[in-house]
């Protein structure tokens, strides 16, 4: 009997019926159903597990098909310090349910200005700067990722960074436009010329003077923040935790895995920088010079015995001081007092943050309320006090950018018995200072997670990670990120406030975890760049330094 024929007889029901049960037949066949079904059925028998259901979910799960990105969701959310920034949402499609797969937020940072501004026009000024970024997640790279793969990062990294110099340049034309209209004005050519470079004579109180003063460089134009960059950030590193967690994988493993192509064996945790005292430009004290005050652990230690050293429940400690030997003076009293060995197990680092202490209308670092110095006698300065404490074989950022010929100077005088260290975070693309050994490095704005890794493989052992003063509050994604890219050091600030301390909770969580797991190797001695390959020409124990203080 023909087909035709025998479809005639039967009823419309009967027609229906037999027709979506070849349809069905069909659709198993071409999707290869009953091949999958009796291979499940025959690895469910072999391995014969105690939760049936649960087996054959895991085993159909792993033939489904790729999570692909659905959707990005950013918000408005408040930093440590109570300032607005934007957190990204990322949904994927998964076994064909959209499910929310992680969140991040990254570090903000505003380029500072000369002239200060009122408190209302700085927060308008970042709330423009959230809102930009937020309607950037929400709508433009909503689209541009949409069924993405959240596995692919550098496909990632490459959309986000494509799409944030389409607006570096669109922003850098009205920056152009706005630089020329200025200059047109005519006004502006009878304005006083910026001071020159060239040396000048100084004439003091109506007696001559042969003393030769150069004037400072000029500052360097900062680089420019484009409004939105935030989201840029957030995205790259939200996508990252996402397909962290679709592979089943800790982040740290699977920054590692896109560094290196594939999986280390092995891991060690970066030797923790804690910031122990601040007397910096914005302490209640006179002394400037001194922004941050950092213990560097003995190599080899666990986090959690490193951090044991100085815990207080301040954290930090904001110090009243008018010489930068006062603070030094005080850690090195402490030390004595604790027997810990400084100098020879444990060392200091020094941010001195010079950018902020120039005064330009002097052309001198102002190191304290009053007390002005050259560059020529802030290097001079740092030499007095690396002679007199050794035990400090760091300093981070000792010197303006401008300064250059300074920066070799003071490499020169210091040698091997300590390490200039320059934060590269703002200024990523300038040329490299003569002398410096070593680049702090900050997840902020448009960093990617590739731009990460590009920077740590570029700067391979001389790079130290460090947050900012515009923390996330509960994201630890940063340990995760120094752990992954293997540095050397991690610079978490003071041990006090959650977004800190989350971070330092995350470290020692990694630690434990690759212990147990027989996959931790310490390090036998400190790397570059806080400390030089060939030994030290200064050194000294605690009693020695106790018998330079009396």
């Amino acid at each position: 009997m023909s087909y035709q024929a025998f479809n005639s007889r039967l009823s419309k029901e009967e027609r229906d019926f037999y027709e979506m049960k070849n349809a069905a037949a069909e659709f198993y066949r071409v999707n290869r159903v009953p091949q999958d079904i009796e291979r499940a059925l025959n690895e469910l028998f072999l391995h014969q597990p105690g939760d049936v259901h649960g087996y054959l979910a895991d085993y159909f799960t792993n033939l489904s098909a790729p999570p692909r990105i659905s959707r990005l969701k950013g918000r408005k959310v408040y930093d440590a310090r109570g300032q607005l920034s934007v957190e990204t949402e990322v949904y994927c499609i998964v076994c064909n349910k959209e499910k929310s797969m992680s969140s991040a937020a990254v570090s903000s940072h505003l380029v500072p200005k000369e002239s200060s501004l009122n408190w209302n026009s700085e927060s308008q000024e970042r709330t423009e700067h959230v809102m930009t970024a937020v309607q950037w997640i929400n709508e433009p790279l909503n689209s541009m990722l949409k069924d993405q793969n959240p596995c692919d990062q550098s496909e990632i990294d490459h959309i986000l960074s494509t799409f944030f110099m389409a607006r570096f340049l669109e922003e850098k034309d009205i920056w152009n436009r706005e630089k020329q209209e200025l200059r047109s004005e005519p006004e502006m050519a009878h304005s006083p010329s910026p001071p020159q470079t060239k040396d000048k004579k100084i004439i003091n109180k109506g007696k001559k003077s042969n003393i030769v003063e150069k004037q400072v460089p000029p500052a360097e134009p900062p680089e420019p923040v484009v409004r939105g960059s935030l989201a840029i950030g957030s995205v790259s590193l939200a996508v990252a935790k996402s397909g962290a967690q679709i592979q089943g994988i800790c982040l740290y493993k699977y920054i590692a895995a896109l560094k290196n192509q594939e999986a280390p064996t092995q891991f060690h945790i970066p030797v923790s920088l804690v910031t122990l005292l601040t007397c910096g430009k914005t302490s209640l004290g006179k002394l400037n010079l001194l922004e941050e005050v950092i213990l560097i652990p003995k190599v080899g230690q666990q986090v959690k015995q490193a951090n044991d050293a100085f815990v207080c429940e301040s954290g930090a400690l904001a110090v009243r001081y008018e010489r930068p030997e006062q603070p030094l003076d005080l850690i090195t009293e402490a030390c004595i007092n604790l027997e810990l060995p400084l100098g020879t197990e444990i060392h200091l680092a020094v941010n001195c943050a010079a950018t902020e202490l120039m005064d330009y209308s002097k052309g001198k670092y102002e190191v304290a309320t009053g007390v002005l110095k050259s560059p020529d006698e802030l290097v001079d300065l740092y030499q007095t006090l690396i002679s007199k404490y050794p035990a400090v074989v760091a300093l981070i950022d000792p010197l303006r950018r401008e300064d250059r010929d300074q920066w070799e100077k003071l490499s020169s005088v210091l040698g091997n018995s300590c390490s200039l260290l320059c934060d590269i975070s703002y200024k990523s693309q300038a040329p490299p200072l003569p002398g410096v050994g070593g680049h702090i490095l900050k997840h902020i704005n448009e960093t990617t997670v590739s731009d990460l890794i590009h920077m740590a493989s570029e700067q391979q052992g001389s790079v130290v990670l460090g947050t900012t003063c515009s923390e996330p509050c509960s994201d630890s994604s940063l340990a995760d990120i120094a752990v992954g890219l293997g540095l050397d050091y991690v610079k978490l600030g003071g041990l006090s406030g959650a977004e800190r301390m989350t971070k330092y909770n995350r470290l020692i969580s990694i630690e434990e975890e690759l212990a147990q797991q027989g996959i931790l190797v310490f390090k036998e001695k400190h790397p570059p760049p806080l400390f030089p390959a060939s030994p030290h020409k200064h050194s000294a124990t605690a009693e020695e330094a106790k018998s330079a203080m009396e």
